[in-house]
């Protein structure tokens, strides 16, 4: 028989794995910008290159000279930030971002010699419309902006897993799903579900898993307290079973009832509980 002291919190049950990816993600907002610049002009490119160089937060992962290529290199790198010339050989700025499967999408910059396309841009959600020719300064004032933009973007979106996963383990943390079992020397912690039924002992609770009985020291109204009711049922004044763990039940005088676990336990169902189990079993 094992015994423990009266450690029976729950335990938050917050995914480990989901926390890691948060912490990730936070990692990740103070890393480089992922950008890609796409225009047929080597000489654009170049000056966009250039200004983006003296940037210590850009990191350039592709330049494209086509729009065929910047619709492959956009959806499989997945960059943050594109600079994208409207006017391309074959399929313009405004076709590359048509085909464009991510979400969510890059902040896009369009890059023009043609004035004529603005209100087209911003009708495509482009952050803003560089006007060739443009100096680093102008350039610089777009860039801001698009810091900016994926800041706020990436933060609310950190904020809003984060509130999941902090919701998702208030839920799981709402009953209590191990208690910590003091044997000897050491401390094991014995998952809940594994119980199969729970009896008084003078100021103690036995709980019974298989042909193991640990001791706590608890109040059986705590402990019930604790317990997922629909896993767990007061059977009687002195005794709570997992209703997994039930094979049948037999009926005796007065209205009680003899309750078979499926390790051949024997119990008695009291009828002032025998309403909560039925409803339980019934689904109710």
């Amino acid at each position: 028989m094992s015994y423990t002291s009266n450690f029976t919190k729950p335990v938050e049950q917050i995914n480990a794995n989901e926390v890691a990816s948060l912490l990730a993600c936070f990692a990740s907002s103070k890393m480089k910008i992922r950008t890609v610049i796409a225009d047929d002009m080597p000489l654009a490119r170049s000056r966009i290159r250039r200004y983006l160089k003296t940037d210590s937060e850009i990191e350039i992962i592709c330049e494209c000279s086509r729009g065929g290529e910047a619709i492959e290199a956009i959806n499989n790198l997945k960059p943050d930030l594109v600079f994208l010339d409207v006017e391309m050989p074959e399929i313009s700025g405004f076709e590359v971002l048509q085909a464009i499967n991510l979400d969510p999408s890059p902040v896009v910059i369009f890059v023009t010699a043609y004035d004529q396309f603005t209100l087209r841009a911003f009708d495509y959600h482009a952050l803003d419309y560089l006007l060739k020719p443009f100096d680093e300064a102008r350039l610089k004032r777009s860039l801001e902006r698009a810091k900016r933009e994926l800041k706020q973007t990436k933060q609310t979106d950190i904020n809003e897993q984060l509130q999941s996963v902090l919701q998702n383990g208030k839920a799981e943390s709402k009953f209590l799903k191990r208690i910590a079992i003091k044997s000897g020397e050491r401390t094991f912690f014995l998952p809940t579900d594994d119980i199969d039924w729970v009896s008084t002992a003078g100021n103690y609770l036995e709980l019974h898993v298989g042909k193991q009985t640990h001791l706590i020291r608890e109040r059986m109204c705590e402990l019930e307290a604790k317990l997922d009711p629909t896993k767990f049922v007061r059977i009687h004044r002195l005794s709570l079973i997992n209703i997994e763990r039930v094979r049948e039940m037999q009926p005796l005088f007065n209205g009680d009832y003899m309750i078979i676990l499926h390790n051949g336990a024997r119990l008695t169902l009291s009828r002032t509980y025998r309403e909560k189990l039925f409803d339980l079993i019934e689904g109710k």
